[in-house]
């Protein structure tokens, strides 16, 4: 048996609903601003924030840990705990944020992942305690203890991202699987006026929204969990058309599939259109989110 296989079966723990359940509910309740939300996803910048955050606050943790095993450097190692646990605040609101969007068997990873990191930064302010009445070895053990159980709780973050994807690109792959060369995909009078409709692109799957002659499409699957788009819905964003996913309301600009609100943080992948003799032919752009010329 492989040693992440175990995780595996976590995942597969109907038991665990038990928590995650209300975790995810309680976060929803709390979690109503939209902008909060988009922030805490990462949309400004075009990335899960949770990973960048994740960094700072492990790597203070870990800098904190191998000081410890230097002598005379317990004071440093204490300033980077105190770095840790700061940054940790925000690091969790990310990952909640990530959580509450995240389907059941990523939210049963996900509450061990939270409970191991509890745990940890438990054990770091234990070793706050410690050194502030100048037991510092008492400090250091606590503080290599809290770390053992935050590198599972890594562990446990990596397998969500790694092997179940949360917080991953999912349409990262069209443009190496998309035809380069216009395709025809039908006429433009089968496609009705204003809704989205699925159509075959070559080898993948694409949403088409006509308005009068002008063709607009992007990649049926959303970004963030790989949803069918063309079961979105369409509305109005800053004076933008745009595509709702269906699943957990991102909101796509149906011209360049720019994100303008998460969950997902990666743009929908965008398929040039023409229309030629009465008929609409499509190509993938060679990036998502950026038209080809």
């Amino acid at each position: 048996m492989r040693p992440f296989d175990d995780i595996d079966r976590l995942a597969a723990w109907p038991a665990l609903d038990k928590i995650a359940a209300p975790a995810r509910d309680l976060v929803n309740r709390v979690l109503t601003d939209r902008k909060v939300a988009d922030v805490l996803h990462g949309v400004p910048i075009g990335h899960p924030l949770h990973p960048v955050l994740a960094q700072l606050t492990f790597g203070s943790f870990l800098s904190a840990g191998l000081l410890d095993l230097v002598p005379r450097t317990r004071r440093p190692a204490t300033a980077l705990i105190g770095v840790g646990l700061l940054s940790a605040a925000p690091t969790a609101a990310a990952g909640w944020a990530d959580y509450a969007q995240a389907h059941e068997e990523q939210q049963r990873v996900g509450v061990v992942h939270a409970a191991a990191n509890i745990t940890m930064l438990t054990g770091y302010v234990a070793s706050l305690a410690a050194r502030a009445r100048g037991r510092s070895f008492r400090g250091a053990l606590w503080g290599w203890a809290a770390l053992a159980v935050g590198s599972a709780g890594a562990a446990l973050g990596g397998h969500l991202s790694y092997h179940q994807s949360l917080g991953a690109n999912h349409a990262e792959s069209y443009p190496h699987i998309g035809p380069e060369d216009w395709i025809d995909v039908g006429p433009v009078s089968e496609l009705p006026e204003g809704a989205p409709v699925s159509r075959t692109s070559g080898d993948v799957g694409v949403v088409v929204v006509r308005r009068g002659e002008e063709v607009l499409a992007l990649g049926e699957r959303c970004p963030h969990a790989s949803a069918p788009l063309s079961d979105g819905e369409l509305t109005t964003a800053d004076g933008d058309e745009c595509l709702v996913c269906p699943w957990h309301g991102s909101v796509f600009r149906l011209e360049d599939g720019r994100v303008v609100h998460g969950p997902a943080t990666a743009p929908a992948a965008v398929f040039p259109t023409r229309v030629r003799d009465g008929r609409v032919e499509l190509r993938v752009a060679t990036w998502p989110g950026v038209p080809a010329s």
